[in-house]
């Protein structure tokens, strides 16, 4: 094999040239914290377990906005049987109080770009 070395030597820096960058990823990557909810008083729970709501709440959000504004439904009942009023200000905004480090935390660190506040009023403080 007259010409192995240099073929190896083009597939290792092949090799970690492919690699590369997925090193530097991991590397400069940091931790991810997901944000925590203020408990309101009373409250031990949120309206659906925190996995749901972590993979779903946009999907429920959507849903609620048809049931209350299309089919004049203004209570949900959870999965476990308990209700909850239909609401984004009244009922969601109750526990996750801070927009910045709830909302705008997440949908940023994600990159999208959610429309709630283009009919929503943003309540003072939130902004």
């Amino acid at each position: 094999m007259h010409y192995g070395f240099p073929i190896i030597a083009g597939l290792l820096i092949f090799v970690v040239a492919i690699t590369a960058p997925f090193a530097v990823g991991k590397a400069v990557t940091k931790q991810y914290k997901q944000p925590e909810p203020k408990k309101v008083v009373g409250e031990k729970e949120c309206i659906e377990s925190v996995e749901f709501m972590r993979t779903e709440h946009m999907q429920l959000l959507n849903e609620w906005r048809d049931w209350a504004l299309r089919d004049g439904k203004r209570i949900y009942t959870n999965h476990a049987g308990k209700q909850f009023t239909i609401s984004l200000q009244n009922t969601c905004m109750k526990c996750h109080t801070n927009k910045a480090e709830f909302c705008d935390k997440c949908h940023n660190d994600a990159g999208v770009s959610p429309y709630c506040w283009d009919c929503h009023v943003q309540p003072e403080g939130l902004k």
